[in-house]
């Protein structure tokens, strides 16, 4: 990590050196923060002007994002919130029981059915079922994940030796060394579209662990239209938690 100062502000970015990199590329985004791509043979002096130069408008990405954070509410695990799962938001119904030990949650009808002891305080109800549903989304999304996997491995000819949804801070996925392809599992309230892209972009990493012109060719040719996804993530990616 590097960081330049503007004005009273301290901007922290990840500068990467390309060699086949003819100018100087800065790009903000949610899962990255700010991202710097330069020529081999710059100097920190002409890098040092075009991020001051560009220092105004990072600020306001970065502003946009925070904005976007501060304003997505939290749910409270009340009858009648919806949940976003593969796109489609599905509403949650809470029934509360005297017996102390009564705590489910499943899916039915198209509708989240949760079931809780009736003397939970709000507390309790909110941090329960968010486990609940964590739960559940950590099931079923790997039973989706691994179809998709299916499909798209013989296709790329890419083939990880292990699949993990996890939480990640940050990140919709990462590539380890050793073939294990990590999936963020807040990805899961996206439309299946999106998730394509994300899991995608990590199987190509397989082959390209850069974010190289081979690597972009590789995810075009399987997602002709990948650039309208990322976009799609970029946008609404903060919006995608509990």
């Amino acid at each position: 990590m590097a960081t330049f100062n503007f004005g009273t502000k301290n901007i922290t970015y990840n500068l990467h050196h390309k060699a086949y990199k003819t100018d100087i590329t800065v790009t903000v985004d949610w899962t990255n923060g700010v991202n710097v791509v330069v020529p081999e043979h710059i100097t920190q002096e002409e890098l040092e002007k075009v991020l001051h130069k560009k220092a105004p408008w990072i600020l306001k990405k970065m502003y946009e994002f925070n904005e976007i954070k501060m304003f997505t509410p939290e749910k409270e695990f009340l009858s009648g919130e919806k949940f976003p799962y593969l796109g489609r938001h599905y509403r949650l119904k809470v029934t509360a029981h005297e017996k102390k030990s009564d705590v489910s949650l499943m899916f039915k009808k198209g509708c989240f059915l949760a079931t809780i002891p009736k003397d939970w305080n709000d507390r309790q109800r909110q941090k329960e079922l968010k486990e609940l549903l964590q739960q559940w989304y950590f099931l079923h999304g790997e039973i989706k994940l691994r179809e998709r996997l299916n499909l798209y491995s013989p296709k790329m000819e890419c083939y990880p030796s292990k699949l993990v949804l996890k939480e990640q801070e940050m990140r919709w996925g990462s590539c380890t060394k050793n073939g294990t392809v990590n999936i963020n599992w807040l990805i899961l309230m996206a439309p299946m579209r999106i998730v394509d892209y994300v899991l995608v972009h990590e199987l190509a990493h397989l082959k390209h662990p850069d974010h190289s012109p081979a690597f972009w060719a590789t995810i075009q040719s399987i997602l002709p239209d990948y650039e309208s996804r990322k976009e799609w993530l970029r946008v609404h990616g903060p919006t995608l938690t509990f």
